[in-house]
């Protein structure tokens, strides 16, 4: 029904919100260590977002219809298996995203209530309850959760315009140099960095998973998709040349939030809870976003029986509740084990780990619009050399991030095979 829909505002917020959140707060101290050519990073994993954007774009002008986004593209175009191991890598990326937010949570926080940076047990305590606090929103419907999403996202946005631009004004160009720190050659140090900035972007597609809910979703989601992608590829880049550009490389390195020490810097100590509680909200808000993914992609997938039939369950909300807490239930398990580690590095991990699960239902994506373009016969050559490039870079950042991280992400999808094969004896032989 049309008055259970979201529309164009609350589509492009989940975009924005769902790219704008710990990847815009927390690289800056990771891209730290990296110097000045972490911005190349930003520049290629922009250039590759758009790509990325306009492949999503124009699918979901082909299969305006199709909710679960990557994964009913895929099964559409390539059949049931395909369409699984993108449900499957997708679904993991999406719990794995929300522990990174949820980390990012925690240590903006640490402005207002400084214990959290120390005591693992109160910083896994809080980063709990506001994954389950949103758990809940989520299954009192999607228009409850839109709402959510569309305030944070608005709050946001102020704090964020005012530390660009006041970082700008008062730039240090010595904090850039030398360019690259890293200890790695030019080409490696780029690679590294746009694989860490890709993570950034994820979210960029959001748009397209819950179609079934997006008022007139055929002009709704492309113009959401590409809007969200161009605003945020633009506020990226230039509020980390402002962070950078305020602290010095060998302070950033080390911060828990960049962009509360930035303000303080600039505008005095009051300016550090200002926007320190702009990140709050943005991350917050960012968790929402990601919720209300984590349930409606096994939704999907479990209404054509590709994954297990309790995910196909609604409320009486007309939310899938069961794949919502099901999955709150993994996001809080691998927020919970990785605490051990420091905040930084617990939110390096798993940002790798969800960008190269990720990079899967892309790829994916990609062939099924070159299939799909094909077949409507709307695959002109200036769309193919897009796709192309969408598909490279994509390759490009699975190689970027290193034999650790696909090491456990090929173990994470392969651990799906055997439901596939459970359901497949279930519901097809």
């Amino acid at each position: 029904m049309k008055h259970n829909k979201i529309g164009l505002w609350t589509t492009t917020s989940i975009v924005v919100g769902n790219m704008i959140a710990s990847g815009l707060f927390m690289l800056p101290a990771t891209l730290a260590a990296y110097g000045g050519i972490s911005l190349v990073g930003w520049i290629v994993s922009g250039c590759g977002a758009i790509c990325l954007a306009l492949v999503f774009a124009w699918l979901s002008k082909m299969m305006p219809d199709a909710t679960g986004g990557p994964y009913a593209y895929t099964r559409t175009t390539m059949g049931d298996f395909a369409g699984f191991l993108v449900a499957w890598g997708y679904w993991i990326s999406v719990w794995c995203t929300n522990a990174a937010i949820a980390v990012a949570f925690v240590s903006y926080l640490t402005a207002f209530i400084p214990a959290l940076a120390t005591n693992s047990l109160l910083s896994v305590g809080v980063g709990l309850g506001a994954i389950w606090f949103l758990t809940w929103i989520n299954t009192k419907g999607i228009r409850e959760a839109g709402f959510v999403q569309l305030l944070t996202t608005i709050l946001k946005i102020a704090p964020l315009i005012l530390i660009t631009v006041g970082g700008l004004i008062v730039l240090n160009l010595n904090n850039f140099t030398p360019f690259n720190t890293s200890g790695l050659s030019d080409w490696s140090a780029i690679t590294s960095t746009t694989t860490l900035t890709l993570f950034a972007f994820l979210g960029l597609e959001c748009a397209t998973i819950p179609s079934g809910s997006v008022a007139n979703a055929e002009q709704t989601i492309p113009r959401a998709t590409v809007m969200g992608t161009l605003i945020t590829t633009a506020l990226y880049f230039a509020s980390t040349v402002a962070i950078m550009g305020i602290i010095p490389p060998t302070e950033l390195i080390s911060s828990t939030a960049p962009f509360a020490d930035g303000a303080a810097a600039i505008m005095g100590e009051g300016a550090r809870y200002v926007v320190a509680a702009g990140a709050v909200i943005s991350t917050f808000g960012a968790l929402n976003g990601w919720i209300i993914v984590q349930g409606q992609l096994p939704y999907a997938a479990a209404r054509n029986n590709l994954f297990p039939k309790m995910f196909a369950k609604e409320n009486k909300k007309g939310a899938p509740a069961f794949g919502i807490v099901i999955s709150s239930v993994l996001v809080s398990l691998l927020m919970s084990m990785n605490f051990s580690k420091s905040l930084a590095d617990t939110y390096k991990f798993i940002i790798l780990l969800s960008t190269l699960t990720v990079l899967v239902p892309y790829l994916f994506s990609i062939i099924a619009f070159a299939i799909m373009g094909a077949r409507q016969k709307q695959l002109s050559p200036s769309r193919l050399v897009v796709a192309a490039l969408a598909f490279l870079f994509s390759m490009w950042a699975v190689i970027g991030s290193g034999e650790e991280i696909v090491f456990w992400g090929f173990v994470l999808l392969m651990a799906g095979l055997p439901i596939y094969g459970f359901i497949r004896v279930k519901y097809f032989d």
